[in-house]
């Protein structure tokens, strides 16, 4: 079992960038319409660097810079179980066309090239992370930066983030209604800090006996019960159940 406190959160997903926008949709979750071009704007990065990132980049950017201080170093745990399927598309296309291949653009293909990101635009010379799970990559992620914390770290940044694919993946990915960006900020449990109810968690992994898959990815569902004030609720995938519990 892991417990951390959440000091923050952010969001992206086509049509719902505010907070405002997620509480919206939390009490009500649908599919987003998503035509594959709208991305959020990273507004705080200078026209040059921004406009090399990829879409993946951009959201994961987005609702992770908010969450670190200006001059703050922290751990960053990059989660995601697809990856930049866009890039790995046009990839694999130039291939079967006997076209040279981007040496550019297969480097920010692989799957740790937007934590590397990360740690150049932002200074960041601290521990980071890239994972790709399965549909609980989300739990992995979570896991991970718990870990960073138990490591000493007081607190530790995590993004679970998706693109909605080409249709040509169509027949292989069914997990990814829309593209989305989650990004938390977690911190060491300290009972002698006041801090707002609904901050303290605890997850716990358990033996599943059957799969029993959620609707929503798991990190928008955990978003939504977060917004909605679940005190308990389970993802369970395959053999694993993880169980979610609010302690404060």
């Amino acid at each position: 079992m892991i417990a951390f406190r959440l000091e923050g959160w952010r969001a992206w997903a086509p049509g719902l960038e505010s907070a405002d926008d997620w509480q919206t949709w939390a009490q009500s979750p649908r599919v987003m319409p998503d035509d594959a071009q709208t991305q959020p704007s990273c507004a705080f990065l200078p026209p040059l660097p921004r406009r090399r990132l990829s879409r993946l980049a951009r959201m994961t950017l987005e609702t992770a810079w908010p969450l670190c201080g200006e001059d703050e170093q922290l751990p960053f745990v990059f989660g995601s179980r697809h990856g930049e399927t866009s890039q790995t598309l046009t990839l694999l296309s130039d291939i079967v066309e006997r076209q040279p291949l981007s040496p550019t653009r297969f480097g920010l293909s692989v799957h740790n090239a937007i934590a590397g990101q990360w740690s150049i635009l932002r200074g960041q010379r601290g521990e980071s992370s890239a994972i790709a799970g399965e549909a609980d990559t989300f739990e992995h992620a979570v896991l991970e930066a718990a870990l960073q914390l138990d490591a000493g770290a007081s607190s530790a940044l995590m993004v679970v983030a998706e693109e909605l694919p080409p249709p040509t993946y169509a027949p292989w990915i069914a997990d990814v209604p829309f593209s989305y960006a989650v990004a938390l900020r977690l911190g060491k449990l300290d009972a002698t800090m006041e801090t707002p109810t609904g901050d303290h968690w605890q997850l716990r992994l358990d033996r599943a006996r059957g799969d029993s898959p959620c609707a929503l990815p798991h990190a928008l569902n955990f978003l939504r019960a977060l917004l909605t004030h679940e005190t308990a609720f389970e993802h369970t995938w395959k053999t694993r159940r993880w169980n979610w519990q609010r302690t404060r």
